[in-house]
């Protein structure tokens, strides 16, 4: 009776923050989609240079909501409603502190920022608006990110969902409207997406006006040592979004190289696929993280284990489903935001799909695993597994196999180093299991 409930709710928080975080993810999809058929491929280049800046204020937002929220919900496993509140108030301080370094960021430094990632005269004027505007919502995408995952957290998935889900169809409707009928360009694009968040806000707002909620802000002063326990336990959420921040420019960086903006715009479509596919694999990550600290708290180990199993499961029968979809349909996928039949953009980006997407079940698994450690504050080994996917094997992987195999070599160096990682993930399981 008790492996059944498990299952049921397991299944509950997986399956509706899978829809949600596919929702979300939808946020950049929906741009890349309007704004191909909009603006073509220098709009589109565009868009791709500036992606890794919203990658690391959604990664940020989620350091701060999974490292808050997995203490929170651990001292809630352990009764001690005082401290679960003390974790909430800190956590909405040091977010708000770099939401704000964000936003002075993107008033004085937007320029600088766009000649840093690379953007030529053609798509510089585009690249520095999305840029300023995204970094100027800073504030509204973290407090959504962060109060997600409190709410969540909180025993209310179903509302973490709506709330996600509202957003990006908010998002999706606004991006038509302020693209085609109001010709706004890429600042309507990037205001669409600005706003998005702000109305998940609006949404998310029922939780704790009504009793339902459980957590509280309290007038605390900021603790260094929670902040430091938080943001320990939340860095390889940060690391995970921010990975697909960092590969994205180093694939440009290369990318511009071999195939000048043409290649850039092809791997902007590869890559914002992958951005919805990492994000099912992040749903059931985050799905199973409330249950996995909640039951680390009351010393559940069994339970812990038996989570573990489903997430993993789960993880590679829609790894299958996934590869076959891309695999069969390359050509259709691609045409989609392919609005000018560009002949080498689709070439390259069909071949980028099947080869690239091979990372999948490692990808899925190296997710999986990391918020598996962080619930049961075990920070060390998702750090490392967090840090070797965005920086310590890719970076030095794409720039080794892209100068033999040029563009193959750019497509193989995802799959590969996410095999390598998975291989270290499993090794660290085995270590600390014994223990």
């Amino acid at each position: 009776m008790k492996t059944e409930i498990l299952l049921k709710e397991f299944f509950r928080y997986v399956l509706l923050n899978i829809c949600g975080m596919i929702g979300l993810s939808c946020y950049i999809l929906a741009d890349t989609f309007f704004v191909s058929n909009g603006l073509g491929a220098n709009g589109l280049t565009a868009l791709n240079l500036a992606i890794p800046i919203y990658s690391f204020i959604h990664g940020s937002g989620l350091m701060f909501g999974m490292g808050g929220a997995t203490k929170y919900s651990i001292y809630r496993g352990q009764k001690e409603y005082r401290n679960a509140d003390k974790t909430f108030s800190n956590t909405i301080y040091i977010m708000f502190t770099l939401a704000v370094i964000f936003m002075l960021t993107g008033i004085f430094f937007s320029e600088k920022l766009t000649i840093l990632l690379g953007a030529d005269k053609d798509v510089f004027l585009m690249t520095k608006t999305y840029l300023q505007v995204i970094l100027l919502f800073a504030p509204a995408f973290m407090a959504n990110d962060t109060l997600i995952c409190f709410v969540r957290n909180d025993g209310n998935p179903k509302l973490a969902m709506i709330g996600m889900l509202t957003g990006s169809f908010a998002n999706i409707i606004l991006d038509y409207i302020f693209i085609f009928p109001l010709n706004m360009g890429i600042f309507g694009a990037v205001l669409a997406t600005g706003l998005a968040p702000v109305i998940s806000l609006f949404i998310l707002s029922k939780h704790w006006l009504t009793k339902e909620n459980q957590f509280h802000f309290v007038r605390i002063s900021p603790s260094f040592r929670l902040t430091g326990n938080i943001i320990s336990l939340g860095v390889p959420s940060f690391i995970t979004e921010m990975a697909s921040g960092i590969v994205m420019i180093v694939f440009n960086t290369i990318i511009l190289h071999l195939k000048g903006n043409i290649g850039v715009a092809a791997y902007g479509v590869v890559a914002n696929l992958s951005l919805v596919v990492i994000s099912i694999y992040t749903g059931i990550a985050q799905g199973t993280q409330p249950i996995l600290s909640r039951v680390y708290g009351s010393g559940e180990r069994e339970s812990q284990k038996q989570i573990l199993k489903y997430a993993l499961k789960t993880m590679l029968v829609i790894s299958c489903g996934i590869y076959m979809i891309f695999f069969l349909f390359a050509n259709p996928i691609v045409s989609i935001f392919n609005s000018e039949q560009n002949i080498p953009l689709q070439q390259i980006a069909e071949t980028g799909l099947k080869i690239y997407f091979t990372a999948i079940p490692f990808v899925g698994y190296n997710i999986i695993i990391c918020p598996y450690f962080t619930s049961t504050e075990k920070a060390l080994p998702a750090q490392i597994i967090s840090l070797s996917r965005g920086f310590l094997v890719i970076i030095p992987m794409a720039f080794f196999l892209s100068f033999l195999l040029r563009m193959t070599g750019v497509w193989l160096s995802f799959p590969i180093t996410e095999c390598f990682v998975t291989l270290a993930g499993i090794a660290l399981y085995i270590k600390f299991r014994k223990r």
